[in-house]
């Protein structure tokens, strides 16, 4: 079964996303550090971390990694506090393979110089992506006047639009993906990098890493799907036994029934009705103007 991952890195954004085939890991703006992603990819966190932070690949999965945010000639900015580097990251798909985490690797980033990070890479089945040439600024796209700032690059909406009309039944291939975005939409370059990658580009389809579609092993070997009714029969017994030793417990010992059922009712506070408080008003009213006449309603207003 190839288990197909999506690892996107919001650097600028407030949060980091990573979306596996089996479930999905939302990090808060503070755990986005380079030290965390680098921790995610390469498999060196602590042992209590839990599964759902972790990067749960093997030898047969497919995994895409998409950057984007501000960057230069050989780094990209994390958080604007600290960056990553074209060889921290080369090294880290290194360590992945060497450790067998991966089948195949698809890299995208969109970044001013994009594909100056993925000059370094040295690791087999790898395809890498970039939005802009070494020297090149990636631009935005148009801004939203309600905001008034950019909410996408060019390089991003376009492949977006291009990926909402692929289905898991397309075909649609990796060269199809690279064309995605000429200079007179990106203003930028765009590039890529198959020279490490074993398959041809034109015989990788864009649901190999963007489709998370499983596929399935078939084994001519029998499994037996019958329980043993042994084994569920001791362990019947063994629940039963559990079950006896534990001290049943008293509900009434609990919670003070007593107390709640003899609890007398707490007393409202009274308050006048509004309509006893309407004619009271109507009642000055009317002994005002029988004593001193409607003239002197201007001392009163």
């Amino acid at each position: 079964m190839v288990a197909t991952s999506f690892l996107s890195q919001g650097v600028t954004a407030v949060a980091g996303l990573l979306l596996l085939s089996f479930g999905s890991l939302a990090t808060s703006q503070i755990e986005v550090t380079v030290e965390n992603f680098l921790r995610v990819l390469t498999g060196r966190i602590p042992p209590s971390t839990p599964r759902s932070k972790r990067l749960l690949s093997d030898d047969r999965s497919n995994i895409l990694i998409y950057m984007t945010g501000h960057g230069g000639n050989g780094f990209l900015k994390f958080q604007d506090s600290e960056e990553i580097t074209n060889i921290e990251l080369a090294d880290a798909f290194e360590q992945m393979w060497q450790k067998r985490r991966y089948n195949e690797l698809l890299f995208i980033i969109d970044t001013c110089q994009g594909a100056s990070m993925y000059e370094r890479f040295y690791s087999p089945n790898i395809m890498a992506l970039a939005s802009s040439q070494v020297g090149e600024d990636s631009l935005s796209h148009q801004p939203d006047p309600a905001i008034g700032v950019h909410l996408m690059d060019r390089y991003t909406f376009y492949v977006l639009e291009f990926l909402e009309e692929i289905n898991p039944a397309s075909q649609t291939n990796m060269n199809d993906l690279f064309q995605v975005c000429p200079k007179s939409l990106c203003v930028s370059t765009p590039g890529h990098r198959t020279d490490l990658f074993q398959r041809d580009p034109k015989n990788v389809l864009i649901t190999d890493f963007f489709g998370s579609v499983r596929k399935v092993e078939i084994t001519t070997e029998t499994i037996s799907l019958q329980p043993d009714l042994g084994i569920m029969e001791s362990s019947y017994k063994e629940d039963r036994m559990d079950e006896d030793l534990i001290e049943p417990l008293k509900y009434a010992e609990q919670l003070p029934v007593a107390q709640i059922i003899h609890q007398k009712p707490k007393p409202k506070d009274w308050h006048p009705p509004g309509g006893f408080i309407l004619g009271l008003w109507a009642l000055i009213i009317m002994v005002f103007f029988k004593t001193y006449g409607i003239k002197h309603m201007k001392f009163i207003f």
